[in-house]
């Protein structure tokens, strides 16, 4: 629920630095805005990339440009250039560089909770990790073509990324047509999988989702460890239009409004012991 706040600029929360660069990055609970500072001479590509991992900015941005000019090249190959006083909607899939000898100033309001936000190697913590994919991919690409299906799977990561920023989770990566995520919360994984399952249905496409709670061990760009692998397996196991999740999350759920139905014990390809897993009940 919304409530009655502000926050001084001058004041962030939280302050990332990356070379010719920094963000200033101010939370209103559920909200999160980011001033961006970028130098002359920044570009994504040399600058940001060896921390997000991704082949090009994954993030959708949104928000207010104060001064400074960037330019920007989609991963289709579509350029442009935002200049000063002027609002941008820039989707996922971009690099982006500053335009001559004045910084790119911004506001943004999308896209900013993990924007630069790197992950040491070794890192280890206790994440729910959430794991989607697109039911029947090869024949639901064949039946719509090359060129609508890129176009699908484009909008269903654009929105996907979206949701995974709002349930204040982590995008990992995509994987071709799902993602890989991370969240601090079990309730707002699980809650997110059931929403991408709602944004791809709303695009003609099937999704199933798994989530598994466990310790992860952070890469740059990546995420591994046994939990990983569980959470994958249990993917491979959820029916079109499923949420499926193992017996530890459902744990972690108890006193939520979410139900499950009970799916009995499963062996999970390459992990040893039978493990019991839950289905989302979706009304």
């Amino acid at each position: 629920m919304a409530r009655l706040q502000a926050k001084q600029l001058g004041t962030p929360d939280e302050v990332r630095t990356f070379p010719n660069g920094r963000v200033e990055i101010y939370t209103l609970d559920d909200v999160v805005i980011g001033r961006t500072l970028f130098e002359p001479g920044w570009h994504w590509a040399t600058d940001v990339k060896p921390i997000a991992g991704t082949p090009s900015c994954q993030y959708h941005h949104l928000g207010v440009c104060v001064s400074g000019r960037l330019g920007l090249r989609m991963d289709d190959g579509t350029t442009f250039e935002i200049g000063p006083n002027t609002v941008f909607d820039i989707p996922a899939g971009h690099d982006g560089w500053v335009i001559g000898d004045e910084p790119w100033e911004t506001y943004d309001v999308a896209g900013m909770r993990a924007f630069a936000r790197g992950a040491e190697p070794d890192d280890r913590i206790l994440a729910s990790i959430l794991f989607s994919d697109v039911v029947d991919s090869t024949a639901t690409a064949e039946r719509m073509g090359d060129k609508r299906w890129r176009e699908v799977i484009s909008t269903l990561n654009e929105r996907s990324g979206f949701e995974i920023d709002r349930q204040r989770g982590r995008l990992i990566k995509t994987t071709g047509d799902g993602v890989i995520a991370l969240f601090d919360g079990t309730e707002r994984a699980v809650r997110c999988a059931a929403t991408l399952i709602d944004e791809a249905r709303d695009l003609g496409l099937g999704l199933r989702a798994g989530v598994h709670t466990g310790e992860v061990e952070l890469l740059h760009g990546d995420v591994r460890g046994l939990a990983v692998h569980m959470a994958s397996r249990i993917l491979a196991l959820a029916g079109d239009g499923e949420v499926c999740v193992s017996g530890s999350t459902v744990e972690l759920l108890a006193g939520s409004s979410l139900t499950f139905e009970d799916r009995g014990e499963h062996e999970l390809k390459g992990i040893s012991g039978r493990r019991r897993l839950f289905a989302l009940t979706r009304t």
